[in-house]
């Protein structure tokens, strides 16, 4: 059994995090200014019964990075009212939580332990509080487990796909109120990265709110008069509409992140306010986070590379692309802010995905022929879009591990991913498509033109550009291409159906992955999986639903994600892992572009503790997450000091 202590881990970049009583006595903690008038008042007791009687605290040695000071609101720029979402990624306070070297440790635990990747026993931070001062302890464990996952009415289905091993739950054993065991009958590699990814697998939720729209610890006649004010069908859907963790709509909803939100929406300005139980401490004594107030504007997407150049947010990523570059570079003096070029992780920035599930006979047949797909992979001409699109910046690769991490193989990245118009002809004119319109496009084998159309979510004009390259390459090979752009919503749920051929979006979401890291990604596994939904789905939902694979080399990958489930040792991992790759760069199930593409991260020249160079992705990471935002700060100038 190995145990894992938060202070045997050192996060080199930027804090290290550790349990140790760094400030031996609570008379050392150091009261939030902000909350001095209501601690004062009554309204909040003193920080030395706010904070867990052992927090994490955090240490700057040998990192760069200093202690900061309190205040002041960070500005960001969302697109959409539902991307309030961001403050949980962002915030990223999780039962374990990846460092920048992407690896595990405890941080709302104080410590867990591992049994043979099979049982997991879990130890909280006594005194530990909601942001509502309410003790946070396993009786909100046990709510989830029992009153949530296992309840027919909030969980037809039974538990979460993430908590499940050949179908079969974990036994969950709650010892006391600090600690709680997890045991599987087989390994579940799966458990603690799902709990700290992103979008987290929430194990708990705050009993002490949720009962009272519970039908099994409210009144019948209290319960319903609840679901009338609140407009809901029923108790179970009410109880949906105010459990939402993840979302963070509610701000009734207790919460353990370094700021709550404090607005109903619908609005276009959310104010989030520290959490005053926040239960991380610098070694200096101060209460984390150092800023107070957390304003996130709702904007247009498309207007929000203008307004952070024109300095209307202190922290911005996210809806910026690298064209937009050189016009933020031209405003960094006038509104006092940095451009920085931060690394991506995705396997490829545009990604095509054959439907392989399509529902068109003709086309499914086409799509499932391994020379098609090596066929208009090697009619894509990588090096004209990353000089034309990219500027040159960027690797012309398949979707595949990048060369960071330690997976990485030049032959994944290269194979069947070289511009050569012959050898794709001929790959297409052994398959038969040798008959031609009057336009010089192929015609498929029932006389329709080979008119390939690729749907698109309609958010990037980047995908544009890049497609409309592709378009003049595949003619060259008769291959008529077209965009049909969609809300995101409809674009998915038509691939879901099969009533698409192709669609666009990013490559694999996490290329730098280590053999320790779940392979999922590469083998059907869910329905959301572009190239194959209904092989996916029929995995997902272990076969009530979709369809079983049929082609020989997907059941496999399968098999070997399977085997990953239960591999001994990280050598068995990382040789499945290899095949898995050497798999998809032969087969070509996803058809990458380019990757590596840097990302412009803004950032106010007053805002400190921020890492000059960083990796922006979604997993493993949470964009800004795993930089600790609840350790920035602001510089005392003003705004227009500079």
């Amino acid at each position: 059994m190995r145990e894992y202590r938060l202070w045997e881990l050192v996060l080199v970049l930027t804090v290290s995090i550790s349990s140790i009583p760094l400030v031996a006595r609570t008379s050392d903690f150091t009261e939030v200014p902000s909350l001095m008038d209501a601690v004062r008042t009554g309204r909040l007791p003193p920080i030395r019964h706010r904070v867990p009687e052992r927090p994490a605290i955090v240490s700057y040695q040998n990192t760069g990075h200093t202690p900061g000071r309190y205040g002041g609101e960070l500005r960001l720029l969302m697109g959409k009212a539902r991307d309030i979402r961001m403050m949980v990624v962002y915030g990223y306070a999780r039962l374990v939580a990846y460092d920048e070297q992407f690896e595990l440790f405890p941080d709302l635990l104080e410590r867990f332990e591992v049994e043979d990747n099979r049982v997991f026993t879990f130890y909280l931070r006594p005194g530990h509080r909601w942001s509502d001062g309410h003790p946070f302890t396993t009786a909100d464990f046990r709510y989830y487990w029992e009153d949530v996952a296992n309840d027919q009415d909030l969980s037809p289905f039974g538990p979460t796909q993430a908590l499940l091993i050949e179908g079969k739950p974990p036994q969950v054993e709650i010892l006391n109120d600090t600690t709680i065991r997890y045991s599987w009958h087989k390994p579940n590699p799966f458990f603690l990265p799902a709990l700290a990814g992103p979008r987290p697998l929430f194990i708990y939720l705050p009993a002490h709110y949720l009962k009272q729209f519970h039908a099994r610890h409210t009144k019948a006649s209290e319960l319903e008069q609840k679901v009338t004010q609140a407009g809901s069908r029923n108790w179970a859907g009410l109880h949906h509409r105010r459990a939402r963790m993840y979302k963070f709509d509610n701000p009734d909803l207790p919460s353990l992140h370094p700021w709550v939100n404090t607005t109903h929406p619908p609005s276009e300005r959310f104010i989030f306010e520290r959490n005053a139980y926040y239960h991380r401490v610098d070694s200096t004594g101060k209460q984390l986070p150092y800023i107070d107030r957390v304003i996130v504007n709702i904007a247009s997407s498309s207007l929000i590379p203008a307004k952070t150049g024109a300095g209307e947010s202190d922290l911005q990523a996210r809806y910026l692309r690298l064209d937009n570059y050189t016009f933020l570079k031209a405003g960094e003096q006038r509104n006092n802010y940095s451009v920085r070029l931060w690394q991506t992780a995705k396997g490829s920035q545009i990604a095509l995905y054959p439907n392989l599930n399509t529902n068109d006979p003709v086309w499914r047949e086409l799509l499932h022929d391994i020379r098609f797909r090596r066929a208009i992979s090697l009619a894509i001409h990588r090096h004209e879009i990353n000089q034309v699109i990219y500027f040159g910046l960027v690797l012309e690769s398949n979707n595949t591990m990048l060369p960071k991490s330690p997976l990485f193989r030049p032959e994944f990245q290269q194979s069947w991913a070289a511009f050569d118009l012959q050898q794709a002809n001929a790959l297409l004119d052994k398959i038969g498509l040798t008959k031609y319109d009057t336009r010089g496009i192929r015609l498929l084998p029932d006389g329709r033109p080979l008119e390939i159309i690729v749907q698109t979510a309609g958010e990037r004009t980047e995908e544009t550009d890049v497609l409309e390259l592709i378009h003049d390459s595949w003619m060259q090979v008769g291959i008529k291409l077209y965009t049909r752009p969609s809300q995101r919503e409809v674009f998915r749920n038509r691939t879901f159906a099969g009533d698409t051929i192709m669609a666009v979006w990013a490559g694999l979401s996490n290329a730098i992955a280590t053999a320790d890291m779940s392979p999922e990604e590469l083998a059907p596994t869910s329905q959301q999986q572009l190239q194959w939904p209904k092989w996916g789905q029929y995995i997902e939902t272990r076969g009530r639903s979709g369809e079983s694979p049929t082609i020989d080399s997907v059941e496999q990958l399968s098999k070997l994600n399977e085997q990953w489930r239960f591999a001994n040792t990280r050598k068995e991992r990382e040789r499945i892992w290899h095949t898995m790759l050497k798999t998809h760069a032969d087969q070509q199930f996803t058809i990458g572009t380019v990757c590596g593409v840097p990302q412009p991260v803004v950032i106010s020249n007053r805002l400190r503790n921020i890492p000059e160079v960083g990796v922006y992705n979604w997993e493993p990471g949470s964009y800004f997450g795993i930089y600790r935002p609840d350790t920035f700060w602001f510089a005392q100038e003003s705004r227009e000091a500079k």
